[in-house]
């Protein structure tokens, strides 16, 4: 009988991993539907932009030019819902002149296509080469990562880093150090870390971004803990730093009054 029970456990946790290695997508990505318009959302001064992939995938983005001589914000979102959720960011960076792009990605949207991390980081290189046709170049560039997109963010610095075009400034809210770490803490008793498909891994990129940084990490986020935003902040080099938030979690440090000491930073650099 003992026999037996062992033998059902054991077919009932490989089957349970099985699962999760086969559809982890499913878990990993929670797109949104079709965003509507940006007037709709409350940036009716953004337009959208359409970039193509090198695999042919076309994603729409929506972006507003900067007032001046400022830089650019381009934000790459979470893992769930889509740009239009995003726009009362970009409304606190266009409200002081900067200009902001909202990435888009594949299934994103109403965007075709499906997400994985090689698809995203193609449609976000897409997006940087189609702000380079729009006279933005790298250094003029703020690349904004958001949770998941934090680890497209990353992967975007270090890429242009190494081809010797480094973007202005990265700014990271509630990042990684990879989605391994991060499954491993939410499934403790899995071999989470083998398992993960999309690993997003931040921490082997971080010292490579060749710009300044800012962190920005809640210490009540029970998503991405706040200890693996400081052990990726640790990675980094100088010039860097980051925002510790007495009592947020993971998707409201803005109700935590945020905006005011990022645009402190982005001025510092700008002048603006």
């Amino acid at each position: 009988m003992i026999k037996g029970v062992l033998l059902t456990a054991v077919l009932g946790y490989t089957t349970v991993v099985l699962l999760l290695h086969v559809f982890q997508r499913n878990l990993m990505y929670a797109p949104g539907g079709a965003p509507g318009t940006p007037a709709d959302a409350g940036v009716p001064e953004m337009t959208t932009l359409t970039a193509r992939a090198k695999d042919g995938i076309e994603t729409v983005s929506w972006i507003a030019p900067s007032a001046g001589q400022a830089e650019t914000v381009v934000l790459f979102h979470g893992n769930a819902g889509n740009i239009a959720d995003r726009a009362f960011k970009a409304r606190c960076f266009l409200d002081v002149g900067f200009g902001v792009v909202l990435a888009g990605y594949r299934g994103f949207g109403g965007n075709p296509g499906s997400p994985t991390e090689a698809g995203l980081f193609s449609d976000a290189m897409a997006l940087v080469e189609a702000l380079g046709a729009h006279e933005m170049a790298p250094g003029q560039l703020i690349l904004y990562g958001e949770s998941m997109g934090s680890g497209v963010a990353v992967h975007m610095a270090q890429t242009l880093a190494d081809a010797g075009t480094p973007v202005a400034g990265v700014i990271l809210e509630a990042p990684f150090t990879s989605m391994a770490d991060a499954a491993a803490y939410h499934y403790r008793w899995l071999p989470a870390r083998l398992l993960v498909h999309d690993r997003y891994d931040s921490l082997s990129k971080i010292g490579g971004i060749r710009t300044r940084l800012l962190l920005i990490h809640g210490d009540r986020d029970r998503t991405v803990p706040q200890a693996l935003g400081k052990k990726l902040f640790s990675r980094a080099v100088e010039p860097k730093s980051a925002i510790w938030l007495e009592g947020a979690g993971h998707v409201n440090v803005f109700d935590f009054g945020v905006a005011a000491p990022v645009i402190e930073w982005l001025k510092k650099r700008t002048g603006h």
